[in-house]
């Protein structure tokens, strides 16, 4: 009797110390990046295949936790504010359904380290900032891409893209809404961009 009661007042004094440690669980975010709606689609898609590589992303950005800047060149982490899926896999996957609902290609794909694809379309995700100084709390995505031709080898195409945007409301909620809104723009512009291009230009299958 006499251990359970020393085993039981153990357990609360444990109890009692973790709860006045105050323990944190970090919190999980997502980017929410829909593919720019097509009202009128009036060609048909090229005869042509295109593969999405994986978009690289700079080291820091790869370390999963939210990334906030106090001063110019300066980076900082939320400790307890992380990214569930890896912004460079979710604007992969924004960019294949972007394209997909553009109908510029007949086939999109992610990449999967074969050359079937006639076309492959490589990019970078260059940042994804919360900017904390200069006045007001805004963030920043830059985004860059190009389309090289397989059969070829030749680059078809290469932009880059930067959107920023204002936090109205200083949380990490709407940060994150902001820079889903930005990265959106940035791409829009990219695939904009590439389509004028592309359509300027002469391609064909192998």
């Amino acid at each position: 009797m006499q251990n359970k009661t020393l085993l039981l007042a153990t357990v609360c004094t444990l109890t009692l110390l973790v709860s006045g440690c105050g323990v944190r669980y970090p919190r999980y975010y997502t980017l929410s990046i829909a593919p720019a709606l097509k009202e009128n689609v009036s060609s048909a898609p090229r005869p042509v295949t295109v593969a999405v590589r994986r978009f690289e992303t700079p080291a820091y950005l790869r370390q999963g936790r939210i990334v906030y800047s106090q001063t110019p060149g300066e980076v900082g982490f939320y400790e307890y504010r992380r990214w569930a899926v890896d912004p460079g896999v979710a604007v992969t996957t924004a960019m294949v359904e972007s394209l997909r609902s553009g109908h510029l290609f007949s086939a999109v794909a992610p990449y999967d380290g074969q050359d079937r694809s006639d076309y492959l379309l490589t990019g970078r995700l260059e940042k994804l900032d919360e900017i904390d100084y200069g006045g007001d709390v805004r963030v920043e995505a830059k985004v860059s891409a190009e389309l090289t031709n397989l059969r070829t080898g030749s680059i078809v195409w290469t932009g880059d893209a930067t959107r920023s945007s204002r936090v109205e409301r200083r949380n990490v909620d709407s940060v994150v809404a902001e820079m889903s809104h930005a990265l959106q723009g940035s791409m829009d512009q990219l695939l904009t961009g590439m389509e004028q291009q592309v359509s300027r230009t002469e391609i064909s299958a192998r």
